[in-house]
Order: C-alpha cells, then structure tokens, then sequence
C-alpha cells in the first residue's frame, strides 16, 4: 500500500470516528433500529417460503385413485389452505410495512437532531475564529461546509448506515436460506458472484472521486456566488456582466459535467449488476427445471429460488451505491471536521481576571506588530490613554492606525511588547468582557436583514425600545427614521442596500450609543456622512465622548482638532504627539497634512 492510499485510509477512519462520535447519546434508538433491521429482513426472507410451501402443499400434489366427492373436499382444504396462506402473507405485508414505518421515523429524526447538533456547533465554533480566517477563507466556503457539507451528512445517519447493515444481513440471510433448501440451486445462484464483486470494486473507485469532484465544484460555485453576489453593483458600474457571466458559465460547467460523471457511472453499474442478475436468474431456471422435471426439485422451491434471485442482487447493486453515497458523506465530513479543526489564533485565558468595571485607561508598552511574518506594520509604538481622554490618530495610509484600533479589541494578538487596559494585560482579560467595553464605530456599516431596531441593538432584548428611540435620537438618525413609513419597524434589507451611506453610518453611533461601551473607538466614523449631517452629529458626538475614553482615527484633520492628543504615525512608528496647536508649532508632518489638507 502506498504512503498516499494509507494515509488517505487513516484520515477516512479518523473522519468515520468523529462522525460515529456524534451517535452516543442515540443508543437505545439505535438498538431498536438494528432490531426492526433483522425483523423486516427475516419477514422479507420468510414471503417467498408462504408462496413456494403454498405451491407444494396446495397445487403441486399428486391425487391419485379419490372419488370425486373426496376430490372435492380434499380441493376444498387445499382452497382454505390457499387462503391462510393468502393471510399469512398478507400479515407479513403489513408486519413490514410497520415496521419501515418506524425505523424510518426513528432514523430521520435522529439524523436530523445529529444534523442540527452538527449545524451549530459548525456556525458556534466559526464565530470563534480569528479575523485573519475570515481575510483568508471566501464566505462562499464557509456557507457550503454549514449548509451541503452538513446536509450531506443527514443522508449518512438517517439512511446509509443502517442499509449498509441491512444489506449486509440480507445477502447473508438470503446465501444461509438458499444453501439450507438446495445447495445445488443455490451453487448456480453464487455463480456470478466474483465477477460482480470485481465491478463493485471497480465502481467504488471511480465513484469516490467523482464524489469528491463533485464537493469541490460546489464549493467553488458558491464561493463565486457568495463573491459577485456581494459585488453586483462594481460588476455592473464596469460593465463586466458580460465577463462575470462567462466565468460563472465555466464553474457552472464544470459542475454539470461532475454531476455527469456521477450519472454515467451509475447509468453503466445499474445495468451491468441488472444484467447478472438476469443472467443467474436464467441459469436457475434452466438447471432448477431440469431438477424439477427429473424429480430432484420442487416446483415450490423453483419459485422460492427465481424470488430470491431477483431479490438476492438487489441488495448486492445498493450497497455498492451505498458505500458510493458514504464515499460523498466522507468527503463532506472531512470538510466539515477541516473547519473544525481550525485553531483560532485568539483565545481566552484558562483563568481570565474578572473586572466588574472599565476605567479606560490604555497603555501601548513597545509593542511590535506584523500581520505576516517580521512585515512588521507598528513598530516600539509606546503611548498611554488615561480614562475619559480623547485621542486621535493621523498619518498617511498604511502607517498602522487602524492596526491600532484592532489590538485594542484583541482581534489580532501582538509579537512584541504588551498591551494594558486599567493596567492589566488584555491576554488576562476575558475576550467577550473586554470587546464588550468597546464601542466601535467604522467607516463601513454593516446592517442585517430585519428592521432598524433590530440592527441598532443586534437582538439584544436587553436594551428596550425606549432605549433605541433615545439612541437614535441622541445622534439625529431619529429624524431619518421618523419619516420612514413603519419608522422603528421599517424593514432593512442585506447590508442595508436601501438606506444612503450616511443613513447606515448614523445607525451605527445609534447602535454604539445603544450598548454604552466604556471605550469608543472611530475609525474613519464621518467618512460616509455629508457636510451638513456632519453639523448635525458634531454635538452629539462630543456628548456620546463625555465620560468616555476616545480613540479616533481620521483623515480629515478638521473632525479631530478638538482631541486632547493627537498622535502622528509614519511607516509604524509614532512620530509626533501633541494637540493640534501645538503640532502646528512644531512645524512636522502633521503641520504638511493639515496644510496639504487647506490647499
């Protein structure tokens, strides 16, 4: 075996494992399942044995030297005998009616409480993932392993596992029973065995890959999906319709002819198994009328051997389909676990120190920061914020300013140096408590599909609709809201398409106002907002400050001159600090920008 075939053997029980994990908990269904296995397959393997011991005892039987009033009666209890036996296989009928009847219920609802389970903790543990996962991974990827990937595996758990066993047990019931009535028969029955048995094998190599292909190309179709969906509007304000919709005919293609291959495999295996069966199925007939002509043979038990030889391949072509099936659940699983298996780069302390209150005091102490590598983007930056100051960040794009706002929320964690909020490393500090502190107020506004209030508190049921009035009316969005037809109530659609950009952007300090963070944090926050509506905000900002610790970063230098500090970055490093008179005095790179800035 090759290094590649057993490490691809190792990875698919260790998929198997995981995936057979995910069982405990469901034992007693699955005992009562195994059970209705065995009895519908023994009640299955039981119906042709009514009709052939039917044949013998009722019609194929010698009558000799009877008057006809005896041939009467004995024609009489064969009819009544014919007719219980009408009964009994009725009976059996519906034994396994009701008997699929429950092991399909008790299987789909345990695959799909399995599948639920699976669901969440896929999506709970995505939301722990670090930013860099999210810049690296398309969301489209990320949609396929939560919805396809998990659904695929509902088929797995509420299906394939048990017919895998059911058609283990029936091939096996079906080789015992025929051995045991004629062993003659049953040897011309097993004679096409082997060469099925080598198109199995040939059959499950290529559908496993064509399965796998198939997985891939749906990931690459919705990643595609997921990307020019979200960026319609770039695509049509370049007009490149035209080229977007050839390359979403190329995936699409590509998709069509994977699932072609899936078809085409089983099109050219169904056939092939159909044709042994034919083929047995004939060869019995012919050998078993010989015996049965020669004596050595019932005509009952013809009939029992022509059933059970239509019924005997069935189960053979299901579970080479079925191992095919498992294959595709296989792959799905690997995908799944793949993203399970993601380590977030962020996590919480062991045991995190618990602050009932934030001050707000930060301090930066040489701290060394690079997205990859030694790229280092700050550089032995050092500077304190004390509670309640007001401090704005300027320099040119790509000197490390809004890296800056990220660690403080420790969305990244830093190579060198150490970061403290009231004194203590935010290594120590529990994650959700500290990001709970901070406000953030960005240049570009995310909305949600709901309606305004919805997004201004983001389902926290905490903050009253009182509280989302007085939010939004604290910094005037109320006068945008006020005028739309169910105000508070107004639907918003995906990212909040139909609202203008400096609608969305007075939402979001609604939204930070609404959550009373300790800290607030502005990056480019009046970048998307006019003249005017920036007059408007200009008070309620400095209200929504007061109290509070203020980290800004702005290009416009005239939204941050009444800062208390504002600190000039160059190239990561800090190179200027001050207010902006006396910066201005010092006659340096912030004195250029704000210059620059008036011509």
């Amino acid at each position: 075996m090759s290094r590649e075939v057993r490490k691809e053997y190792e990875m698919k029980g260790s998929v198997l494992k995981r995936l057979a994990s995910y069982l405990r908990g469901y034992e007693k269904t699955l005992l009562i399942v195994l059970l209705l296995v065995l009895a519908i397959t023994a009640l299955e393997l039981y119906k042709p044995i009514i009709i052939g011991d039917a044949i013998d005892r009722y019609i194929d039987k010698e009558i000799e030297n009877v008057s006809l009033a005896e041939l009467e009666q004995i024609r009489h209890q064969d009819w009544i005998g014919m007719l219980k036996a009408g009964a009994c296989y009725l009976a059996v009928l519906l034994a396994i009616f009701f008997c699929n009847v429950i092991q399909t219920w008790k299987l789909q609802k345990m695959g799909q409480s399995i599948i639920y389970q699976i669901r969440e903790e896929v999506f709970a543990h995505i939301q722990t993932l670090s930013m860099d996962f999210f810049n690296n991974t398309p969301v489209g990827k990320l949609v396929t392993r939560v919805t396809n990937d998990t659904e695929a595996l509902n088929e797995m758990y509420s299906t394939i596992l048990v017919k895998l066993f059911r058609n283990c047990i029936k091939i096996a019931g079906y080789a015992v029973v025929m051995i045991q009535i004629d062993k003659t028969l049953a040897f011309y029955s097993f004679l096409f065995l082997p060469p099925v048995g080598a198109l199995i094998v040939f059959f499950r190599s290529l559908s496993r890959k064509a399965y796998r292909i198939t997985r891939n190309k749906i990931t690459d179709l919705n990643t595609f999906l997921s990307e020019n969906l979200s960026g319609m509007k770039l695509i049509q304000i370049f007009a490149r319709e035209k080229v977007k919709y050839q390359e979403f005919e190329s995936r699409s293609t590509g998709l069509y002819r994977a699932y072609f291959r899936e078809v085409m495999i089983f099109a050219v295996f169904r056939p092939l198994i159909y044709i042994a069966s034919v083929l047995a199925l004939v060869t019995v007939l012919y050998q078993g009328s010989m015996l049965a002509l020669g004596g050595a043979a019932s005509l009952g038990t013809l009939y029992i051997f022509v059933s059970y030889i239509s019924s005997f391949f069935e189960p053979i072509q299901e579970l080479a389909e079925q191992f095919g099936t498992l294959q595709s659940s296989l792959a799905s699983g690997e995908k799944v676990f793949s993203i399970l298996g993601e380590k977030p780069d962020i996590v919480n302390p062991i045991h995190p120190i618990e602050k009932k209150q934030f001050e707000g005091r930060i301090e930066f102490s040489h701290v060394w920061f690079a997205y990859e590598g030694e790229d280092y983007i700050l550089k032995d930056v050092s500077f304190i914020i004390e509670p309640g100051e007001k401090v704005a960040f300027v320099g040119a794009t790509g000197a490390g300013k809004s890296s800056i706002l990220n660690l403080i929320g420790r969305y990244y964690d830093i190579q060198k140096g150490e970061i403290r909020i009231d004194g203590v490393n935010i290594k120590d500090l529990d994650i959700h408590q500290l990001r709970s502190a901070i406000g953030q107020v960005q240049q570009d506004v995310f909305l949600f599909t709901g309606d305004i209030k919805s997004n201004i508190r983001l389902r926290k049921e905490e903050i009253s609709l009182e509280q989302v009035k007085e939010a939004a009316q604290y910094v005037h969005a109320s006068e945008f809201i006020e005028k739309l037809p169910r105000r508070y109530d107004e639907p918003v659609t995906e990212r909040g398409s139909t609202l203008s950009a400096g609608q969305r952007q007075l939402l979001s300090f609604a939204r930070t106002l609404a959550f009373a963070p300790r800290i607030l944090v502005m990056d480019e926050a009046t970048a998307n907002i006019d003249t005017e509506t920036e007059g408007l905000i200009q008070h309620a900002l400095e209200k929504l400050m007061e109290g509070r610790t203020t980290i800004m970063v702005a290009h416009r230098l005239s939204t941050i001159q009444h800062a208390d500090n504002i600190i000039v970055m160059h190239k990561g490093r800090i190179r200027e600090s001050g207010t902006h008179q006396e910066l201005l005095q010092q006659d340096g790179i912030y004195k250029r920008l704000y210059e620059l800035q008036l011509s």
